[in-house]
């Protein structure tokens, strides 16, 4: 789990340009949104694309990214529970 979770950090940062944040700066368990790593919207629409990218999951519901993307943590927990590929 240590080593999905390191490898989304990397993800993020690549896929949403965040250049001036390393991997250690992002705690596993930090809100994505809003206070934590401050993401938006259009940040939430490159997650699911890297998450159907990565590892052949799609969301069904809009709604469902607000519960899976609440952390790096939760995010990988799901990641591993339902990944295709």
């Amino acid at each position: 789990m240590e080593e999905l979770i390191l490898q989304l950090k990397q993800e993020i940062i690549k896929v949403l340009n965040l250049e001036d944040v390393k991997p250690e700066d992002i705690a596993d368990d930090a809100p994505l949104f809003g206070e934590g790593l401050g993401l938006d919207s259009i940040d939430a629409l490159e997650l699911i694309v890297l998450m159907e990218k990565m590892y052949g999951i799609k969301l069904q519901d809009p709604a469902q990214g607000r519960e899976i993307f609440k952390s790096i943590r939760v995010m990988a927990e799901y990641i591993h529970a339902n990944r295709s590929k």
